[in-house]
């Protein structure tokens, strides 16, 4: 059975190191301590007296002083393996962990998972090749050799920088490893463990390489795995859930985030608020526990970027300067069809193509496989289609040879609205509100990744009001722009009324309208 060494760095509140370590302990797993050198030396103190006594607690044999993308965090990660290694001869998993990290599994499930597979679990990308990196420096990191802390020593760090630059003091990477890159919380097997250990002896070459790289701590184990270890026992992801926001920030977990942390499939989460008293309570718990059951629904991530998202929606007011001299033109009609039920307006214009001669587009803006002809490209990606919108809804106006075109476009397209809804041309709007029963909601959670087929059923149901009030607040946007021409037809209203409004945005008269709308099955799921 997995018997798991935990390497902790860390460098402030001992009373929680103090209780992690004391936690991790207690099922009888072990953990290897470096505390930061720069930290007061008191705590460090009272962590030693408090933990000395312990046999599955260790210490690493050197304490150095750390800072953020220098190499002095490899090395006291180092410094902490070698201790466990020699302390613990019965570990089988080495696995790395913060002061900020707790447990979202018992340890009782975290050692039937690592029992399950023989691998070692760390992100490992290609460094070049992969998106890992999204902004700011990529080969700058490994050709260019860096010697100062570019947060506290940011004059120094830039200026050997320019001057490497300047001098084309480039070196090269070894030739014999591939470097990749990946999350610093890794869990790994002992031979692995042990592998490294003995190329860190052998390889000072690559040891030169790394300790002048910068945050190498993203690169070093990373590489090293991928360099020693067959391909196939590597799975490449971290058991520790972490989050960034698009500021690459840690997103930082409450005590309301309890249920969320524990269906996700990870052993460990980052970061836990040092305010998060009752979350920190349960989570101890929980470690200790036996026979806990956990539902994985994983949503996780998913849920934050829909909700943050969404919270940072705003309005363009400005016309971007391609488009002030591409309006659809004065004497054109522009008729849209808003409905977030797609397969709704998809059935209504289907049937205003069949009963008046306006040609129809369904979801150009949402759809890749919309039909559309060809328009010498601009319609081939979706990212083309809304960086030219004018451009592209000009040409289709061109194509079909008319003066009235009806396209449908999703509640959540409101920066598209507002574009053509300042347009010179005529813009009416119809929009489509339904009903949205639980099942409609469930499947579209599932369709915008929020849930899966592995979500549990009482997952789904905390997500339901989340889902429903999103929608009803993209309607409200809506209404809050202020439209012209801003007519409703409604699920809950009957054929006369609904034909009334159609009549309007498509100023047919109200017989022709009352046809349109006479099907039964319209609003049906």
């Amino acid at each position: 059975m997995a018997k798991i060494a935990f390497i902790l760095l860390c460098h402030k509140d001992p009373d929680a190191i103090i209780k992690q370590a004391q936690s991790l302990t207690a099922v009888g797993d072990y953990i290897s301590i470096h505390f930061d050198a720069r930290a007061k030396p008191e705590a460090y103190r009272k962590i030693r007296n408090a933990l000395d006594d312990n046999p599955n607690v260790t210490f690493a044999h050197k304490r150095i002083k750390c800072g953020w993308g220098e190499w002095s965090l490899v090395e006291a990660t180092i410094y902490a393996v070698q201790s466990a290694v020699e302390a613990f001869p019965r570990a089988t998993h080495f696995y790395m962990l913060s002061g900020d990290c707790m447990a979202i599994k018992s340890a009782e499930y975290a050692h039937e998972f690592l029992d399950r597979r023989d691998c070692d679990y760390v992100e490992s990308f290609d460094y070049f090749q992969s998106d890992w990196i999204k902004t700011g420096w990529k080969e700058e990191r490994l050709i260019y050799r860096h010697w100062f802390n570019e947060r506290t020593q940011k004059r120094r760090f830039y200026a050997m920088f320019e001057i490497q630059k300047r001098l084309g003091l480039t070196r090269e990477i070894p030739q014999d490893i591939e470097v990749m890159i990946g999350s610093q919380w890794w869990c790994l097997r002992r031979r692995t463990i042990e592998w490294i250990l003995d190329f860190i002896k052998q390889r000072r070459d690559v040891m030169r390489f790394f300790a002048t790289t910068w945050i190498p701590d993203e690169t070093f184990f990373q590489t090293l795995v991928r360099h020693l270890v067959p391909e196939h026992e590597i799975q490449s992801r971290t058991l520790t859930f972490l989050m960034f926001t698009d500021y690459g920030l840690p997103v930082t977990f409450y005590n309301d985030h309890y249920d969320l942390l524990l269906s996700q499939d990870f052993l460990f989460a980052r970061k836990i608020s040092p305010e998060a008293a009752d979350l920190k309570r349960r989570l101890g718990v929980l470690y200790a526990s036996d026979g806990t059951k956990f539902q994985i629904s994983n949503e996780g991530r998913s849920l934050y970027k829909f909700l943050s998202t969404k919270g940072r929606i705003g309005r363009r007011f400005a016309p971007r300067f391609w488009e002030k001299e591409s309006s659809l033109g004065r004497e054109r009609e522009l008729l849209i069809v808003v409905c977030k039920k797609w397969h709704v307006a998809k059935r209504l214009v289907d049937r205003i193509r069949t009963m008046t001669n306006i040609p129809c587009i369904e979801y150009l803006f949402n759809e890749e496989s919309c039909f559309l002809p060809d328009l010498g490209g601009i319609q081939s990606t979706m990212g083309k289609r809304h960086r030219h919108r004018r451009a592209l809804m000009r040409m289709l106006f061109d194509y079909y040879d008319t003066d009235r075109l009806v396209v449908c476009m999703d509640p959540a397209n409101l920066d598209l609205l507002e574009d053509f809804g300042n347009d010179r041309s005529l813009t009416r709007i119809l929009e489509i509100e339904c009903q949205f029963s639980d099942d409609y909601l469930i499947g579209h959670a599932m369709r915008v990744g929020l849930a899966g087929d592995r979500t549990p059923y009482e997952t789904l149901m905390r997500l339901l009001p989340t889902v429903r009030n999103d929608m009803v607040h993209e309607s409200d946007r809506i209404r809050d722009a202020d439209f012209d021409n801003h007519l409703h037809m409604r699920e809950i209203d009957g054929v006369e009324i609904n034909a009334r409004a159609v009549s309007q945005f498509l100023t047919v008269p109200e017989e022709k309208a009352r046809e349109i709308v006479a099907l039964d099955h319209l609003f049906a799921d």
